[in-house]
């Protein structure tokens, strides 16, 4: 029998006091508990190492380039809670979510274990953004504001714009439109509606007024164009998407007094887009999609005509630098109407040319491609491309730049974009400005 130890003096009172407080405040006796408990918990997980991060359910969530970073460094770390509930932090900042929280699962691999982020978006929600904003010279402004309001599996969004960027056509407007959610967002059935007023460059009044594409063209100059379309958009797997529909645009010519003309299309777009990040500081992504475009005159359309196209862009990340390529492809056949046909020499495509000097009223043909290198905030970027008639002959355009791209705080969500491109052509130098936000 071991001896016990003989209780003397401000020993026995100590113990006295400590006991009477804990039986006295039972409450300070399970504080006491839990913060050993937390402290045992926190000791065991920082044992493992964190494999991956993802989201629980399959709804595609965009989060800022930061917020990605800062994701992609936990990966391969040790567990620390700490740094996990900070990220819960800024992705329910940005989601504008209700709530989010994590939960870890075993991993692959002894050790190791996933985190899942689970997203609850509440009630409802409205966001208000500026999705894009910028400016090319020679070409002018482009801007878009938007409104989008959560319900539930409901998802309402309008959109004012105006586009002097994108197409041949010179546009403003107003989007609006309307998504339901359904199979745990693996089923998602949309409605649109498109108001724009249009204008055009002087160069393609004039291309119109010689009649140089009687063949390939249709509904030539217009001054407003509606669009109804309805489509359902299936997740055939989690990076695999596929979208149908049907597209009824009716198109008002310059003279009040001419017809409506209507371009009424089936439309299919099949896209993949996946993301890997490894413990190496390496992130890869990839985003590729075809989409094809039938206008028929079973659906009552004017004009009859098939767009193919295809677009593929690659990313990849180490540290502080990064590659990008983009690839570009497509073909028309038939007569489409000029927001069909393909542009290059804008503020994304081909950049340092101007889309009116290389064909004014567009191409049925396409080729480009393009690569980027870019290290901390710096980019330099080679485009070479090609827009053209079938039964031409293409002529290849090149060109180079620098510039710089980066988050600005509460526009993290989009990259700031300030570059400067030159066409790479033989005599004079022409460099065009390039700025923006969101590009």
């Amino acid at each position: 029998m071991e001896p016990e130890l003989p209780l003397r003096g401000p020993m026995k009172l100590a113990l006295v006091l400590i006991a009477a407080t804990l039986l006295s405040h039972p409450a300070a006796w399970a504080d006491t508990a839990a913060d050993v408990e937390r402290a045992t918990d926190l000791n065991v997980n920082s044992r493992y190492t964190i494999e991956s991060i993802g989201f629980m359910d399959p709804a595609q969530y965009q989060l800022s380039p930061s917020a990605l970073e800062q994701m992609r460094l936990l990966i391969g770390a040790k567990l620390n809670t700490e740094s996990l509930n900070r990220l819960v932090q800024r992705v329910r900042a940005e989601l504008r979510a209700h709530d989010v929280t994590f939960r870890l699962v075993r991993g692959g691999e002894p050790g190791s274990v996933k985190v899942l982020l689970e997203v609850d978006p509440g009630p409802g929600k409205i966001d208000v953004s500026i999705p894009q904003f910028g400016y090319y010279s020679g070409q002018g402004w482009t801007a878009a504001a938007e409104a989008t309001a959560t319900l539930g599996a409901n998802t309402l969004s309008f959109r004012a714009l105006k586009d002097n960027d994108s197409s041949i056509e010179q546009m403003a407007g107003v989007q609006a439109s309307y998504t339901r959610h359904l199979v745990q967002d693996r089923v998602r059935l949309g409605f649109e509606f498109d108001a724009y007023n249009d204008q055009y460059d002087p160069a393609t009044l004039a291309a119109l007024a010689s009649s140089t594409k009687p063949s390939s063209l249709g509904a030539g100059a217009y001054s407003s164009r509606l669009n109804f379309e309805p489509s359902a958009s299936f997740v055939l797997a989690k990076p695999l998407t596929l979208t149908f529909g049907v597209s009824f645009d009716q198109m008002q010519p310059e003279f009040p007094a001419a017809p409506l003309e209507a371009a009424n299309a089936v439309i299919n777009t099949l896209r993949y887009h996946q993301r890997w990040s490894s413990p190496n500081a390496t992130t890869q992504e990839l985003d590729a999609g075809y989409s094809l475009r039938a206008a028929t005159t079973f659906l009552g359309a004017d004009l009859a005509y098939t767009r193919h196209s295809f677009d593929a862009h690659y990313l990849y990340k180490h540290d502080q630098q990064l590659v990008e390529v983009t690839v570009l492809a497509g073909v028309i056949y038939g007569r489409a109407p000029l927001f069909e046909r393909f542009v290059l020499g804008d503020s994304t495509y081909l950049r340092g040319w101007n889309k009116y000097e290389l064909d004014p009223l567009g191409g049925n043909r396409l080729a480009y491609g393009s690569v980027t290198y870019g290290y901390h905030i710096m980019r330099v970027f080679y485009d070479a491309g090609s827009v053209w008639d079938q039964g031409s002959t293409p002529g290849a355009r090149q060109s180079a730049g620098i510039g710089v791209s980066s988050g600005l705080g509460l526009l993290d969500r989009g990259a700031f974009l300030l570059a400067v491109a030159f066409p790479l052509r033989q005599g004079h130098v022409e460099p065009v400005l390039i700025a923006g936000m969101n590009f």
